[in-house]
């Protein structure tokens, strides 16, 4: 909102993990009025309950749900784009099995060429660099360093 001026008819793009910060995402995005396209590895899709409500949620305020395998299909005329880590804890053991199926879902600036001309990049931190590569998260578009401080006044 403080980059863009507002959310209502924004696209964002989640690309990685449907995990606790996807959920939350899900459960206010329509609410402001944003559209939401999300991409998750066959097996990592967010919670069925959670994405029924986010359905009946995009219904009701008259916004736009996507959810596919393809992190490019998702990225298609995205304003912000998303990820988190896609190892949260109590999940190291899997670690091999989550990044062989991950491959394919690091952000990196082909991923936004679809993305909308003036998109920005988010992510709640620590950053991977499998999940999004030093291009992007460097970027001028990047505005990870304002969220964190963002997250700081709510502390």
């Amino acid at each position: 909102q403080e980059h863009y001026g507002g959310l209502n008819g924004l696209t964002i793009t989640w690309i990685g993990d449907g995990n606790n910060v996807l959920h939350s995402i899900m459960m206010s995005a329509a609410k402001l009025g944003m559209h939401l396209r999300i991409a998750t590895p066959k097996g990592f899709e967010p919670d069925l309950r959670v994405t029924q409500i986010t359905e009946q949620y995009s219904k009701e305020y008259g916004t736009k749900l996507l959810l596919t395998t393809d992190p490019l299909e998702a990225a298609d005329g995205a304003n912000v784009l998303v990820t988190d880590t896609w190892i949260s804890m109590g999940q190291e053991e899997e670690k091999k099995e989550r990044l062989k199926a991950f491959q394919g879902y690091q952000i990196t600036m082909q991923t936004a060429k679809s993305a909308a001309s003036n998109w920005t990049f988010l992510h709640c931190l620590p950053r991977k660099p499998e999940e999004v590569d030093d291009e992007v998260f460097y970027s001028p578009r990047s505005l990870v360093f304002q969220e964190a401080e963002n997250r700081k006044w709510t502390i």
